[in-house]
């Protein structure tokens, strides 16, 4: 059983901190979609086209300075691109027919809380669709950025990204942005979303790194509380009490979330401990035989030294011989 204190751990606060501050994008970006939609604009790719944009700008002239070598196929990052495009396309593209509530999916606890938008139906299924695609983007980053480079996964998501949204805009919205009027009120809210979307691009894959996409996920959800501050305290709207314990609710799930992955580190923590003791004792085996080896070896040299060297040439005749004339010599003397 896992200890209290234990959920308290760097990754985890980490993993929370920064869980809640992407949900605070994200609802940002949220805030801005449903204001520009009050004063009937309607240009969801036009939207996120800046943000791809910078995504391109900022990441890739860091890829340019680095200059290595893919480490993913370039054809993932455009199917990653256009699902990205489209989900993005789909959940901004919900706000022209619900509230920012509804959006954010609270609105399903009760049915009669639905104020706002024209059509509140069809915004729940375009979001419901975005988020389906949102989903498969999330774990196609998870994948990358844990395979190949966040700054890489960046820069082609941006550079992509921003292909497709230019194509889909002169098919869909080059009228659109024709006939807005462009002033302070209507900058600022393409501004704000695409800077929300930027930071909320540039975080994800960190927390997708370190805590996975499930982390993620849980942790957006906690988005629908925040929209409901901003309903209450920037709309004056009511609320039911059903929100807070829906959030509460979250907040329970990511917590014990948080404790089983660490949990499972702990685990692979120490498994990787176990093979690194086993090969520690496979090398000190290794080692004392090899040890061993060398001196029987040395043993076996120190032995042959002490025997008297007799070069091969010399035979038992011409050590006789000498031996003769040494005796000869010796008597001349004498």
């Amino acid at each position: 059983m896992m200890r209290f204190k234990e959920f308290w751990v760097k990754k985890t606060l980490v993993g929370l901190g920064l869980g809640q501050f992407l949900s605070l994008l994200i609802t940002s970006t949220g805030f801005s979609s449903s204001e520009l939609a009050k004063k009937g604009i309607n240009a969801p790719t036009s939207q996120s086209f800046l943000n791809y944009v910078l995504l391109a700008i900022v990441y890739g002239a860091i890829m340019l300075y680095r200059w290595k070598p893919l480490k993913a196929k370039w054809y993932y990052y455009v199917l990653l691109g256009m699902v990205d495009v489209e989900a993005n396309f789909l959940v901004v593209k919900a706000y022209q027919y619900t509230s920012i509530t509804s959006v954010m999916l609270l609105d399903y606890v009760h049915a009669g809380d639905r104020a706002g938008g024209s059509n509140p139906r069809l915004g729940d299924v375009l979001v419901i669709a975005g988020s389906t695609l949102y989903a498969i983007s999330n774990v196609s980053e998870e994948f990358l950025v844990k395979n190949a480079d966040r700054v890489e996964l960046m820069a082609m998501l941006g550079f992509f990204g921003a292909i497709v949204s230019a194509i889909q805009i002169s098919i869909l919205e080059r009228n659109e942005l024709k006939s807005i009027h462009w002033s302070a009120g209507a900058a600022l809210p393409f501004v704000g979303f695409s800077v929300a979307m930027f930071l909320f691009y540039s975080f994800v894959p960190v927390l997708l790194k370190t805590n996975g996409s499930t982390m993620l996920n849980l942790s957006l959800l906690t988005s629908d509380m925040w929209a409901v501050l901003i309903r209450i305290f920037a709309y004056h709207e009511k609320v039911d009490w059903m929100y807070f314990v829906a959030f509460a609710g979250v907040c329970v799930g990511l917590v014990i979330y948080s404790g089983g992955d660490k949990e499972e580190d702990q685990q692979r923590a120490d498994v990787a401990d176990e093979g690194a003791e086993q090969s520690k004792h496979f090398d000190e085996e290794a080692a004392s035989v090899s040890r061993g080896t060398t001196a029987v070896g040395s043993s076996r040299t120190g032995d042959s030294s002490k025997h008297e060297i007799v070069p091969a040439s010399t035979t038992e005749g011409e050590v006789s011989d000498n031996k003769s004339i040494g005796k000869y010599v010796q008597g001349r003397r004498s």
